[in-house]
């Protein structure tokens, strides 16, 4: 098993337009495309930083969901409509990690 932790800083003014697109479009396209998500939070300290955890079973997986979602029409179709105001992300990062032999089941 592993995770992507992901952290997604958003352009001015646009993280409720953000959280708007992940709920409305990005969650179901996520589930048909095998992108398990673990949970999403943001900083206490930066209301414009968005930071999610995905799960997969293996590196492979991993390539062939992001490959399946962003080839996904229904994908690029919502991400257009949404950006028709402007780019919603300024930068993000991705970083994937294996569970240490000692961490407690996840």
């Amino acid at each position: 098993m592993i995770y992507e932790l992901r952290t997604y800083h958003a352009a001015p003014g646009q993280i409720e337009r953000m959280h708007r697109r992940f709920r409305d479009h990005t969650m179901r396209l996520f589930a048909k495309h095998g992108l398990h998500v673990v949970g999403f939070w943001t900083p206490d300290n930066d209301a414009n930083t968005l930071v999610y955890l995905l799960r997969f079973p293996s590196h492979e997986a991993m390539k062939q969901s992001w490959a399946t979602f962003a080839a996904d029409p229904e994908w690029k179709k919502a991400k257009a409509e949404s950006e028709v105001e402007g780019r919603l992300v300024a930068d993000f990062k991705s970083e994937v990690m294996s569970l240490t032999p000692y961490s407690p089941p996840v």
